[in-house]
């Protein structure tokens, strides 16, 4: 992918498919390192399955035989000489703390750093699309940090106002980009 937001897109679709109530979207920026962290408390994955899903040629889906969100989240991180690791924890082993962590290291001074893109316009898509799920985002940057949890706006909003309407949509966007245009 040209840009790791459409990375975290692509896997926090895949935590809210594996019906996660909360997503944790974890980003920790050096002026040298990109740290990653996808968290969520979905169903989890067998190991079978945790084995099986760096390889691009694995896949549950039943719509096409390939899965590279996983791979090409690997490849990006690996090819900067970062690292990558995945662990999750199946509901039926823990009621409690299940769940899948994906975590990506990035060498930003490296030749094949695979920009971060626009990650506002991937939290957004992931709040529209989704408006029953939750997300807390955190983008920590030697210039200060970003976030958002969208438990504290159902707080404010309460049951009547709906995360995925017009007015709401537009204030996340405005309100992460002005976080960004502050520092």
């Amino acid at each position: 992918m040209k840009e790791l937001s459409l990375n975290i897109l692509d896997i926090t679709e895949n935590s809210v498919k594996a019906g996660a109530t909360l997503t944790e979207i974890l980003i920790d920026e050096t002026p040298d390192k990109l740290q990653l962290k996808i968290i969520d408390n979905g169903c989890g994955m067998s190991e079978e399955i945790l084995k099986g899903v760096e390889n691009p040629f694995y896949t549950t889906r039943t719509t096409r035989k390939v899965g590279l969100g996983i791979p090409l989240l690997k490849m990006a991180a690996e090819q900067t000489e970062g690292s990558f690791s995945i662990t999750s924890q199946e509901r039926s082993d823990n009621s409690e703390n299940h769940g899948t962590e994906v975590q990506a290291v990035f060498n930003k001074n490296h030749l094949d750093y695979t920009p971060l893109g626009d990650v506002v316009s991937s939290i957004t898509t992931l709040i529209h699309g989704h408006p029953d799920t939750d997300f807390l985002f955190r983008h920590v940057r030697p210039a200060g940090e970003v976030s958002l949890d969208t438990r504290e706006l159902r707080e404010q909003l309460g049951d009547e106002i709906p995360l995925n309407t017009y007015e709401v949509i537009k204030w996340v966007e405005e309100y992460l980009r002005e976080q960004y245009q502050d520092q």
